[in-house]
């Protein structure tokens, strides 16, 4: 019986989770909306960016599931950039994106590495004049 009451107290702290990522979700949506609308010159009702700040939620937990999915696929239990851009396969324009988007990141990304591989020109003379002298 303990058992059963403690998963109820999990499923009500997940319920609550997502309530409250609901809400920020949909605050924040709103106020997108809102902005967009003020930046030309427009008026947005209450309604409608409820609306959209409704299915845009809808949407989002759609995208997880298939991106959940699309790892799950692959046999892997963490999502990565290629579902990421598998998911906007019926968006050419967002599939493009996307696209340059990785691959500026995965350049910028080795240019890092390379720095830190890099060792400075202080380190270089530190270590040439360090001489190793083995225990006897």
């Amino acid at each position: 019986m303990e058992a059963d009451g403690a998963g109820s107290d999990v499923e009500r702290e997940d319920e609550s989770v997502i309530e409250l990522l609901r809400d920020r979700f949909r605050l924040l949506t709103i106020s997108i909306a809102e902005a967009q609308a003020k930046r030309n010159d427009l008026e947005i009702s209450l309604p409608i960016a409820a609306c959209i700040a409704d299915l845009a939620f809808k949407y989002t937990e759609q995208l997880a599931k298939d991106l959940e999915l699309f790892a799950q696929h692959a046999s892997r239990k963490s999502i990565n950039m290629e579902d990421v851009i598998l998911s906007a396969h019926r968006n050419e324009h967002l599939a493009t994106s996307l696209r340059s988007f990785c691959t500026d990141l995965k350049s910028k990304e080795a240019q890092s590495e390379r720095k830190r591989k890099k060792p400075s020109r202080k380190e270089d003379k530190a270590t040439t004049s360090v001489v190793h002298i083995p225990d006897n």
